[in-house]
């Protein structure tokens, strides 16, 4: 009720209800004079709402706001809300000389509101066109990618650029399909394997809203699994979002929900498809012909109608965090979603990230797993070999590949395929204890200690000096920097069984499927292609490469790709066998020969606390020159928490300009520094805001070097 309104129904007290709608009657048409009919430039505006409350796709933090435009009367019955529009935008767009509007240039936008009067006092600039007259920002889609930028610092139109794929005329002129009936609620299937499982599904069935972390067991069952929760979902008269790191992966969940729904009844939203066909599958959604969507990154904003459960898989995934700004993670674009449609949640993967022990550990999602019993029958046994045996081992010094892992392959050789793990190359060094190998870390902050040749040992996180070193656990005084890069062995391999054939898989050529027939495989992380029957056999190699990693999160991200490598190996009942290379007394190690992966996140999560690291404190990244970035937290010094501590700012290293940019990268050949902003829960939003209105305050003022804010950075290694 406007004010307005409260002050008629005040003073009408005691007067009765005819008189009280006389004085309601009597502020409306005070509020809509139509004494005289609008015009602009002459020609006439639209009789009812006049004006149009308009988004810009204009990315800028000081322009995050909605701008009114007048409504010609021509455009009068196609300029509804949601609608995609043309406007005049920039210096002068809403000023008149003379009779003729001056400045300003075309540029996109979409329609938010029609009102009947603007807070604007100027004159107002008129809608240029209508693009199209479908209405494809729902209020609620608007509601979300507002909150998705409040709490990334960033801009509701660079959010919606990334929530709404461009438009696609003979896409749009195509009508969607009838919606179908919803399906009966599917049978449990090898839920039946999970504590919990079946009464999940019935709670989908029946219209609730659990929430859950999925810890799925090996094996390729999860496909089938999780179709199932959508179908569940469905029979409910509900929609389903389900989000998946990659294409390949859509792919599965794709055949196994169409084996149980036919064609037609789910959409796939992936990059592959095509700008066409995406589109075409996305206004299908929009339209409610379709409850059901798979998708990579970008469908965590589909417009499913009715929402009933969000699912993402696998959110350790490094594709889930979007590299575009204001880069949202889909987990909490998801967990959003959940908390403002009273929706499901599941949190599923072969894996756990410490998010998903804080979310059943704060008592927000509850754990879906097997039980013990089941765990080994469907894992594979894992063997390890550790720094000490390779030292003594004639034939790994010779050959790369220790004497227990060459019997690994011989024998999987004989039953069908054997997966061989490489890591990439260019992992850098991180420090670590020379007799232990616990990472060296600073006495201030915890963050990760590093040695370039032009200054002594110092943190990579706060910039401090630590030159009285020592190890926490053990006392030794003595750093080893641990491996760097991956050791190809397809050669070798080649070489040593020349009758097999060796497939590769990895950045240039990514295997989706191999042959059950025996057959050496080399990958990289996350390259790895599906074997018929699963494979026999997998060597995880240099895992010092990967746990060597100057990242928080290098043990959690290579026990989820050693685990995601193990997953396809056949169980052990199976006589399958995964062989690691890497010290058997680290945790991420002795978590994968356990298979536990849950275990591991909640011992992670617990360090973290006692060390104030996310996700239990909230923190952003600040990077740019020296001087701007010392500008910029100045500024900002007075609107942030009064409990957040700035770390840094460090030196970054220099980019190298043969390398590939990727976000958050400084200019090739520019030396740039990067500042951390910390602080604990409950004031992540503060943070997020002062932050932001900092950035807006300086582009408002233009000029100077860029500073780039990124909250919840994947990587502060």
């Amino acid at each position: 009720m406007s004010s307005d309104d409260r002050q008629a129904e005040g003073s009408a007290e005691g007067g009765g209800p005819e008189q009280l709608a006389l004085i309601r009657e009597s502020v409306r048409k005070a509020k809509v004079p139509r004494a005289k009919p609008r015009t602009w430039r002459g020609a006439a505006l639209a009789g009812e709402l006049p004006v149009a409350r308009v988004v810009v796709n204009k990315g800028v933090l000081h322009l995050d706001q909605f701008f009114d435009y007048a409504v010609p009367e021509e455009l009068d019955e196609a300029a509804q809300p949601g609608v995609r529009v043309r406007v005049r935008f920039g210096a002068g767009a809403h000023q008149v000389r003379g009779g003729r509007r001056e400045g300003g240039r075309l540029i996109d936008g979409f329609v938010v509101e029609r009102r009947a009067e603007s807070d604007y006092s100027g004159p107002l600039a008129a809608l240029a066109d209508v693009v199209s007259p479908e209405p494809v920002l729902s209020a609620e889609l608007l509601g979300l990618a507002r909150a998705v930028a409040d709490r990334y610092a960033g801009s509701l139109a660079d959010v919606l650029q990334l929530a709404i794929p461009p438009r696609n005329a003979r896409a749009e002129s195509k009508a969607s399909p009838e919606p179908l009936p919803p399906p009966a609620a599917p049978e449990a299937g090898t839920w039946d394997r999970y504590v919990n499982g079946p009464a999940f599904l019935a709670a989908l069935a029946g219209g609730g809203a659990p929430r859950a972390v999925w810890t799925a067991l090996p094996g390729p069952h999860w496909a089938d699994e999780l179709a199932r929760a959508v179908v569940a979902t469905l029979a409910s008269g509900r929609g389903a979002l389900v989000v998946v790191p990659d294409g390949r992966v859509a792919a599965r969940v794709d055949t196994a929900l169409t084996a149980l729904l036919g064609e037609g009844r789910h959409a796939l939203l992936t990059a592959e498809a095509g700008p066409e066909k995406r589109y075409r599958e996305w206004l299908a959604v929009r339209r409610g012909a379709v409850r059901a969507v798979v998708g990579t990154r970008a469908a965590m904003f589909a417009p499913v109608r009715d929402l009933g459960l969000v699912v993402i898989w696998d959110d350790g995934d490094g594709s889930h965090s979007e590299q575009h700004a204001p880069q949202p993670h889909a987990r909490e674009v998801l967990l959003l979603r959940a908390a403002h449609d009273k929706c499901g949640f599941l949190l599923g993967g072969t894996s756990c990230t410490v998010e998903a022990a804080q979310l059943v550990g704060t008592g927000w999602a509850l754990p879906l797993a097997a039980d013990r019993e089941q765990v080994r029958t469907a894992a594979p046994l894992v063997r390890t070999i550790g720094d000490g045996e390779l030292a003594r081992d004639e034939a790994a010094r010779a050959a790369r590949l220790p004497s227990l892992a060459w019997q690994a392959v011989r024998e999987g050789l004989k039953t069908g395929p054997v997966l061989v793990q490489v890591p990439r190359r260019g992992y850098v060094p991180r420090l670590a204890c020379e007799r232990c190998r616990t990472p060296a870390r600073c006495r201030h902050c915890a963050g990760p200690l590093e040695a370039p040749r032009e200054r002594e040992l110092h943190c990579g996180w706060c910039g401090r000096d630590e030159p009285a070193w020592h190890c926490v656990e053990c006392g030794n005084t003595r750093l080893r920097a641990q491996i760097v890069g991956a050791r190809r062995t397809a050669e070798e391999l080649g070489r040593a069984f020349p009758a097999v054939p060796v497939r590769t898989s990895g950045r240039d050529h990514v295997l989706d499927s191999v042959p059950g027939r025996p057959a050496l495989v080399v990958s990289t992380p996350g390259a790895e292609p599906v074997a018929e029957g699963g494979y026999a056999a997998a060597l995880l190699l240099d895992g010092w490469a990967m746990l060597g990693r100057p990242d928080l999160r290098a043990g959690e991200e290579a026990l989820r790709r050693w685990i995601q490598a193990g997953s396809l190996v056949r169980g052990q009942s199976e006589g399958g066998t995964v062989v690691v290379v890497a010290e058997p007394t680290l945790r991420p190690v002795q978590a994968l020969v356990r298979w536990d992966p849950v275990g591991h996140a909640q011992r992670e999560l617990a360090e973290r606390a006692e060390l104030g690291f996310p996700p239990v404190s909230r923190m952003a990244a600040v990077l740019g020159r020296g001087e701007a970035v010392a500008a910029f937290l100045a500024a900002a010094a007075a609107e942030l928490p009064a409990d957040a501590e700035v770390l840094g700012p460090v030196p970054m290293p220099v980019t190298d300009p043969g390398r590939p940019r990727r976000a958050g990268d400084a200019p090739a050949g520019e030396r740039w520094e990067r500042a951390l902003v910390r602080v604990p829960p409950g004031s992540g939003a503060a943070l997020a805001g002062a932050l932001k209105g900092a950035q807006a305050a300086r582009l408002a003022r233009g000029g100077g070097d860029p500073v780039r804010v990124r909250i919840d950075p994947p990587d502060i290694g």
